[in-house]
C-alpha cells in the first residue's frame, strides 16, 4: 500500500539488524520497519526526557 510519508534509507551492520529482529518478533511488530520506528520513538523520549531531567 503507497504512503505519502517522507521514506529514508539507512545501513546498518548484521548484529544490529539482528538487534532490531530480536525486539521485532519478542514484541510482535508486523515489519522491521515498525519495529525501527518503535525504536527511534523511544529513543528519541528517552533524549528528551534526560534533556528535561537535566534543565
Amino acid at each position: 500500500m503507497p504512503t505519502s510519508k517522507p521514506r529514508f534509507t539507512i545501513v546498518i551492520d548484521e548484529e544490529l539488524l539482528k538487534k532490531i529482529d530480536d525486539f521485532r518478533f519478542e514484541n510482535r511488530y508486523p515489519s522491521r520497519s515498525a519495529a525501527a520506528l518503535e525504536l527511534i520513538r523511544l529513543g528519541i523520549e528517552s533524549l528528551n526526557k534526560n534533556q528535561d531531567e537535566t534543565e
